[in-house]
């Protein structure tokens, strides 16, 4: 990237490639990073995990594995505060860390998916079928009616290689950040696909304690 870096935002959760991010922004120094996005010829921001610290105030420790994300729709409400809507593309490393003046910036490079162990359709179809066991059975704790599957996983077959597709399904599944900074963070697909099962394994234990006690 150039020298002045690429404009970074640090966030309390972990955004995978072709997630939506929402975004109210207020802080002076987020109003700027947005305002010079705005004013780029391609309005895009790189996005981190906050490993320690908050968001808001700077003073925070940052994972260094992260997703640009492009502005795609936003609306000025004046004194600096816009309402975002954006896409969230490839995934980045960071290289180093610039002055947080401005607003947070860094030097970054694409990371793509790494060579590795090949992962089938039926891998992924064996990991899409246990996601769906686990939403009938919170369905069915619920009284609740799911959606039909396509719609569930809408997406999921239409991605064009084995690692986007455990991406799209990663964000089906109600996963906490630390298990969603392992998907992001896997270098291969499948390492990914196995860091995928591991989280729903833990996700299982959870409904299978929640449900044990109702």
């Amino acid at each position: 990237m150039s020298s002045p870096g690429t404009p970074m935002f640090p966030l309390e959760t972990v955004l995978l490639p072709d997630d939506d991010l929402p975004l109210r922004i207020f802080e002076p120094r987020y109003s700027q990073l947005v305002t010079d996005c705005l004013d780029a010829a391609d309005p895009v921001f790189g996005v981190v995990l906050i490993a320690a610290g908050r968001e808001v105030g700077g003073g925070d420790e940052r994972c260094d594995v992260g997703t640009m994300a492009r502005i795609v729709e936003h609306r000025e409400h004046g004194g600096g505060r816009y309402t975002l809507r954006c896409r969230v593309g490839e995934r980045i490393r960071v290289r180093e860390w610039l002055s947080d003046d401005p607003y947070p910036r860094a030097i970054i490079h694409p990371w793509a998916d790494e060579a590795g162990e090949a992962v089938t359709d039926g891998q992924i179809g064996e990991l899409e079928d246990r996601v769906m066991a686990l939403f009938e059975r919170i369905a069915a704790a619920r009284g609740a009616q799911l959606p039909p599957r396509d719609m569930l996983f809408a997406g999921v077959a239409l991605a064009e290689d084995a690692g986007k597709k455990l991406y799209a399904l990663a964000t089906r599944v109600p996963m906490g950040p630390a298990d969603r900074y392992g998907v992001l963070a896997a270098p291969s697909a499948a390492a990914r696909r196995q860091a995928l099962s591991e989280a729903v394994d833990t996700l299982s234990a959870m409904i299978d304690f929640q449900l044990s006690g109702d």
